[in-house]
């Protein structure tokens, strides 16, 4: 029997790569290990070892607010670390005044924005260099800067504080005639107003105003400051009169209006000066004064007539028709009100409409004019379903109902004064059915000896029963 020959087998070379080699450490990697002090250790690793330094490393070890504050220490901004903390400490204390629940408890805190530490460093450090240097210009620029970048909803409080570190610098700048000074005041008045501070806010606008008498200041839309100190006097002196007109101050309220409507002729603004003009008109009508109210209301008319203004014409004629009714000239605010009717479905102004409507339907319905009230308050409801307002719609249901059971009661008390058979047998039949006498009549089945009567009865339901103007 024969066998195969044997395999010969090789053993394989081993790889250079799996090779382990042996390498004895340097006497200095060595030393290491015999150095028992830290501060050695760091400087010996700084000196000896390629690798991140002391300041490089804590640079990843601490947060980003240290390192911005730890910045500006090193490069000599001390007034601006101290400006940055207390802001930091300003927004924890807003935050714990508010308590949780409410929208400052859900924003991050200003310490864990690095986009917003970026922009206090840069700007706080170049308006310290710039006070050093006593340019107080520049340290104004960077502080406006400032409350520019802050000025969404929930920075407002830091926007606020940055305005009034540019009203405090503008007092110190001497070269620009008053320009910067005249800024801040404009800026101080619109945070004013927007705490609802109104008399503070108007003492800013004033002196804006004073400070632009004269001036070609123009801001980067191209309007004059003068202008815009003319703007916001009329909005706050509009706002002021608001005010004295909820707490019955008429007079006072007339004298504000009148500044109001004069610092509009003032801007040349035809759109302020028409509104004041139809403010003033009604504050008259307020304080009983009818005539001046209407010399007001039409002023506004004109204006609005000559801007092309059709909402502002259809209030003009709302407000006039008011005026008259009061003075009891239906007639004539009857007219005035179909002309706002008639502009308002010209200009499918669908709100108006509505008011203008139901304004027809309160003088009908308040006169006895039933069933004319119900066509007016009818196209109301009709208007007011075009529209997404569920108030308005309900309001115009309301004057419906109330029309139409002023109507039925018409027919309904003629019956019931007549207290004869024929007449109660009426009324006993509609309570049955409960049809809608204003559009429905009774429909009821009697006997063939009263059946004459009830046709009579049912023309004279359809009949509107109105009384004279």
């Amino acid at each position: 029997m024969s066998t195969l020959p044997p395999v010969l087998i090789q053993c394989p070379k081993e790889h250079p790569s799996l090779i382990e080699q042996m390498v004895c450490p340097s006497i200095k990697l060595a030393r290491i290990h015999l150095i028992k002090d830290k501060d050695a250790i760091d400087h010996y690793l700084a000196m000896n070892i390629k690798g991140l330094s002391k300041q490089e490393a804590a640079a990843y070890r601490n947060s980003y607010k240290k390192n911005i504050c730890i910045d500006m220490l090193r490069q000599g901004y001390h007034k601006s670390f101290s400006e940055l903390f207390t802001l930091i400490q300003k927004w924890n204390a807003l935050r714990e005044a508010a308590g949780p629940g409410s929208a400052i408890w859900q924003q991050k805190s200003l310490e864990e924005q690095p986009d917003k530490l970026d922009l206090l460093h840069h700007f706080l450090t170049r308006a310290e260099a710039a006070q050093r240097a006593e340019y107080y210009e520049e340290v104004y620029n960077n502080q406006l800067n400032l409350a520019y970048c802050f000025n969404n909803p929930e920075d407002k409080w830091l926007r606020n504080y940055f305005y009034e570190q540019c009203f405090s610098t503008a007092q110190l700048i001497k070269i620009d005639g008053g320009k910067k000074e005249a800024e801040a005041h404009a800026n101080m008045g619109l945070v004013n107003e927007e705490q609802g501070q109104f008399m503070k806010a108007a003492e800013h606008y004033e002196t804006f105003h004073q400070l632009t008498l004269g001036r070609m200041w123009k801001d980067e839309t191209g309007h004059t400051y003068n202008s815009l100190a003319c703007e916001h006097l009329w909005r706050i002196y509009t706002l002021l009169a608001d005010k004295m007109l909820e707490n019955k101050e008429h007079q006072q309220a007339i004298k504000t209006l009148i500044k109001a409507f004069e610092m509009a002729k003032k801007g040349g603004n035809k759109k302020m000066e028409g509104d004041s003009a139809y403010c003033l008109g009604l504050a008259y009508h307020s304080a009983g004064e009818e005539q001046t109210a209407i010399i007001n209301l039409n002023t506004y008319k004109e204006i609005s007539t000559e801007l092309c203004d059709i909402v502002g014409l259809g209030r003009a004629y709302q407000a006039i028709a008011k005026v008259l009714v009061s003075q009891g000239k239906v007639t004539e605010a009857i007219e005035y009100l179909e002309k706002f009717v008639t502009v308002a479905k010209s200009a499918q102004l669908s709100r108006s409409l509505v008011d203008a409507c139901i304004s027809l339907g309160d003088i009908y319905n308040e006169r006895g004019y039933y069933y004319k009230a119900c066509e007016y308050f009818n196209q109301a409801f009709e208007a007011a379903n075009t529209l997404t307002d569920l108030p308005v719609m309900d309001e115009a249901k309301v004057y419906c109902g109330i029309a139409k059971a002023h109507n039925m009661m018409v027919a309904v008390n003629s019956h019931t004064d007549a207290a004869d058979h024929v007449s109660i047998e009426y009324l006993l039949a509609w309570k049955e059915n409960r049809s809608d006498m204003c559009t429905d009549p009774f429909t009821v089945e009697l006997t063939k000896d009263t059946s004459g009567v009830l046709e009579t009865n049912k023309l004279f339901l359809q009949t509107p029963v109105q009384e004279p103007l």
